[in-house]
């Protein structure tokens, strides 16, 4: 199985080059949304069935990612 985060991918000229879910016009922000809003990840799936249960886990994994450098304050 591949790691989950694999499964988001970046094609410029395909959703202004957001994030999306394996090459499919389904933004990472979709999925976020669809979460924010209250549903779970089976309602989720019903709604957009080319989804995959680790493809959600995969936009909550990209989300929670933050740059890795140190902030310096003056």
């Amino acid at each position: 199985m591949s790691k989950p985060i694999s499964r988001i991918t970046f094609t410029p000229g395909q959703c202004g080059g957001k994030p999306c879910i394996r090459g499919m016009r389904i933004r990472v922000t979709d999925v976020l949304d669809l979460l924010a809003c209250g549903l779970s990840f089976k309602e989720i799936l019903e709604e957009m069935p080319d989804l995959e249960y680790e493809d959600i886990v995969a936009c909550i994994q990209f989300a929670t990612r933050k740059p890795d450098y140190p902030v310096v304050t003056v």
